[in-house]
């Protein structure tokens, strides 16, 4: 028995975990979906509250969910950790520290060492990036924003629906961080690629505007660098950054399902 730990990126409520916990849960997983810390409990609520969301950053949420997995049960088996977008950085680095035994990271956000930031990368981000006060407080996307970052290969009507299903405001800070990454040493976007650690699939959705395919086969290569620990990539060339919760989301969640019973939990 393995325990799984969901860590969603900006802009989506901890509960659009909830279908990939019941699939988990369905394969003898012990499946956990937290928020980041200032989340709310309610997708509601967290709209009725933006400011609670607002400056935390990066290694504020990295703590966030060390501190979550030191309180697991140990019974309940190793802890793998599986995000998406920023979630997919955050679990990169809780590989690389010791503190899960695999990840699965899901159009992750670019690390340090990831130079070239496409053009949809850096108009996603501008949301955040336009207004330095977004530093300390939180950015909710509108309708047309999630379209462009989240929904460019869906219908209207599925891109509407989801939008209004599990949107969130989420704090600026780590879009800041993140830009900054390559010219900040000490940057909390650094992820240790020489780190003993256990194995790291990394997914890449072949049309995603927020993250491009491109950055994550650089983290790809990046982490191959450490020919001692497993590195693996699936890409799904007609897939956005909707992937994890868009009407395909069950092939994606039976790869990494697939992936980890082949790695051994």
């Amino acid at each position: 028995m393995s325990t799984v730990v969901f860590v969603h990126g900006l802009w989506l409520h901890a509960s659009s975990w909830a279908p990939w916990a019941e699939r988990f849960a369905a394969e003898g997983w012990n499946a956990h979906h937290p928020g980041w810390p200032g989340d709310s409990p309610t997708v509601a609520e967290a709209r009725a509250n933006p400011d609670r969301a607002g400056g935390f950053g990066i290694s504020d949420v990295v703590r966030h969910y060390v501190e979550l997995i030191a309180g697991l049960d140990a019974a309940e088996g190793p802890v793998v950790a599986v995000g998406h977008s920023f979630g997919g950085l955050i679990v990169q680095r809780l590989l690389a520290e010791g503190h899960v035994a695999g990840a699965v990271a899901i159009d992750p956000a670019p690390m340090r060492g990831n130079i070239l930031l496409p053009p949809s990368s850096l108009k996603v981000a501008s949301v955040a990036l336009r207004n330095p006060a977004n530093f300390r407080g939180s950015v909710t996307l509108t309708p047309d924003e999630f379209a462009y970052g989240f929904g460019n290969e869906l219908t209207a009507e599925e891109c509407a629906d989801l939008y209004e299903r599990w949107t969130i405001p989420s704090p600026g800070r780590p879009l800041f961080e993140d830009a900054a990454a390559n010219i900040l040493p000490g940057s909390p976007a650094t992820v240790d690629f020489d780190a003993e650690r256990g194995p790291l699939l990394l997914v890449a959705g072949g049309m995603d505007h927020t993250v491009p395919a491109s950055l994550t086969r650089t983290a790809y290569k990046l982490h191959r660098r450490n020919t001692a620990v497993v590195t693996d990539l699936v890409e799904y060339p007609d897939r956005g950054h909707s992937l994890t919760i868009d009407h395909g989301w069950t092939e994606v969640a039976d790869t990494a399902l697939a992936w980890l019973k082949e790695k051994g939990f």
